[in-house]
């Protein structure tokens, strides 16, 4: 008789993770976006700071932050951590190096995601971005035999029409200068790639993880651990003259550790909502996420004049984000038990 309650509670706790996680990826999402593209629009004295060394320090952070978590689940003990991580990092390097080429693919897509934004509005970057929802179909196609459903690739349709509809250019921006028109098609191109790197690295990732039973959060640290040494790599190749000059932490201020902490609490929260959440309730997170993201950038950051055309491109990545999570449900199956 005592199991009902304990069994309504852990449905209630679950119900509650499921909400809490999809509210910290709206928060995640949104802000991380909108932060990004006012840090590297915010006109100040002094150097602006290096988007090659927010990654790196982005990656340095996520690695901490999952330590702490392996350590909460090693039962708080020092001895616990250290034998887990040596177990299942150290001692197994082949497993470890796997991950070499997501983490590199996922590098270049964060440094990636500073050049779009520093060339395109919030509103138009987040819309775009949800391409990845396409290539990240593409790839499970072709790399886990998945098979898509037929609203699901009807889901695909909607959003490459969606996404076009979005792109096109307003009467405002025809009359706009070249240069405006080159940094839109330079940020037109960092997020096209960044959905293809997004897209290739997430189902490799998966892959990796269906193949071995190692927990998400040591497979987190063993990603930001290659992404700290290319992402260093990065930083001594593009802007080490720079580093030299002026320091690493250059132009760093307290917008700039905001938006370093929202890129590394990425992976995480992205983690718990595959955990807890289901594919609806993460489009609607995706869909509330777009629709924030217009807003503020229309009334907050004045970067960004939605037009009719624009308005129905949104609809339709809307809707296409929410089709793809569909799975309807079969009537009735009399061969199951």
């Amino acid at each position: 008789m005592e199991r009902l309650p304990l069994a309504n509670e852990d449905k209630t706790m679950s119900t509650n993770l499921k909400y809490l996680s999809l509210g910290i990826l709206v928060f995640q999402t949104t802000s991380l976006v909108l932060t990004m593209r006012y840090s590297r629009t915010l006109k100040e004295e002094g150097p602006r700071y290096l988007s090659s060394t927010a990654v790196v320090v982005a990656e340095l952070l996520k690695i901490m932050a999952c330590i702490l978590l392996v350590y909460k689940d090693s039962k708080c003990s020092l001895r616990a951590l250290n034998r887990v991580l040596h177990d299942e990092i150290l001692n197994k390097p082949m497993e470890t190096l796997k991950l070499a080429i997501p983490s590199g693919i996922y590098t270049l897509q964060n440094n990636l995601l500073y050049v779009a934004l520093s060339n395109l509005d919030a509103a138009t970057y987040q819309v775009t971005y949800q391409l990845k929802i396409l290539t990240t179909a593409l790839f499970s196609v072709s790399m886990l035999s998945k098979k898509l459903g037929v609203y699901q690739w009807l889901s695909l349709v909607i959003l490459m029409t969606g996404v076009a509809f979005v792109q096109w250019p307003s009467d405002s921006q025809l009359d706009s200068k070249e240069l405006s028109a080159g940094s839109q098609f330079v940020g037109l191109m960092a997020v096209l790639t960044a959905c293809f790197s997004s897209g290739f690295a997430g189902v490799y990732f998966e892959k990796i993880l269906k193949e071995t039973k190692q927990s998400v959060w040591i497979r987190n640290i063993q990603l930001g651990f290659f992404g700290s040494i290319f992402g260093l790599m990065g930083v001594y190749i593009y802007d080490g003259e720079l580093v030299s000059k002026n320091g690493f932490f250059q132009g760093y201020n307290q917008l700039t550790w905001i938006v370093v902490v929202l890129q590394a609490l990425g992976g995480l929260v992205i983690a718990a909502v595959i955990k807890y959440a289901d594919n609806i309730l993460k489009g609607f997170a995706t869909s509330l996420s777009i629709i924030l993201s217009t807003l503020i950038s229309y009334f907050w950051l004045q970067d960004f004049v939605p037009t009719s055309v624009f308005f129905l491109g949104a609809i339709l990545v809307i809707t296409a984000t929410f089709l793809y999570g569909y799975d309807p449900k079969p009537a009735g199956n009399p061969t199951k038990a």
